[in-house]
């Protein structure tokens, strides 16, 4: 069962998707928020397991809502514009779906969420919420929108409310926070040098001391230099210590 809450700012639009969901019992609606501040009392007080969220409302859009959602809450994006798949996509949507909303589509959409959710005693506590080395990321370089995967990613630097993706296209962006993003990633793959920064450890062409006092500066195989904090050093290497 997904313990599901509807967020969208017309009330019409609430009304068909509750119609629609009807035809899908494994979602129980726990309620519909008209917008971020509405959801955010649901968030606080009940345990969701799926949100439906509009893009465009007002003062808060779905965009930055889902940024903010816990990493086990799954979300699909329902907007009538097509022109925010990117931003969607980089926040890592289960779907995007077009209004109206189709029967079909939105069939295809619950199942796959039930193809991801397995009962918590099949799943290895230690990767669980790990997205795969294979996982495509959508991203823009330009006015070219690439698939990504994750294993060709070195890099994820925060810049306020957006993490900066460096591959070997170049940099693009992602809607995201470092800590969401962070949760996502296989620590056996990637390292949290600091605060800013997410370096993928085979990326890693040699260490050296830092400017800070017990700090390190791990220089990349594409020639970047990524300051590792004096709390985080030591881990890093403990990490490649063979014995």
């Amino acid at each position: 069962m997904l313990r599901t809450l509807i967020v969208d700012d017309e009330r019409l639009a609430r009304s068909e998707l509750k119609r629609l969901l009807k035809a899908h019992p494994e979602c129980q609606l726990i309620g519909e928020a008209a917008n971020a501040k509405e959801a955010h009392q649901y968030l606080q007080q009940e345990e969701l397991d799926l949100v439906f969220l509009d893009i465009q409302m007002p003062e808060v859009t779905g965009l930055e809502l889902a940024a903010t959602l816990p990493a086990q809450i799954r979300f699909v994006f329902c907007t009538a514009y097509d022109s925010y798949a990117l931003d969607a996509f980089g926040l890592n949507a289960v779907d995007y779906l077009l209004k109206p909303i189709a029967p079909a589509r939105l069939a295809h959409t619950m199942q796959r969420l039930l193809a991801d959710k397995q009962p918590e005693t099949s799943k290895p506590a230690s990767n669980q919420h790990y997205l795969p080395e294979q996982h495509g990321i959508l991203l823009k370089f330009g006015d070219i929108n690439r698939i990504v995967r994750l294993h060709e990613i070195v890099r994820f630097e925060s810049i306020g409310n957006h993490a900066a993706v460096y591959t070997p296209h170049g940099k693009s962006f992602l809607h995201s926070s470092l800590a969401r993003i962070e949760q996502k990633l296989n620590p056996e793959h990637f390292f949290k040098v600091s605060r800013s920064d997410i370096i993928r450890i085979d990326a890693i062409a040699h260490i050296e001391p830092g400017m800070a006092a017990g700090s390190l500066l791990a220089v990349l195989n594409d020639g970047q230099q990524i300051e590792v904090s004096r709390r985080q050093a030591q881990q890093l290497k403990q990490w490649f210590s063979a014995f």
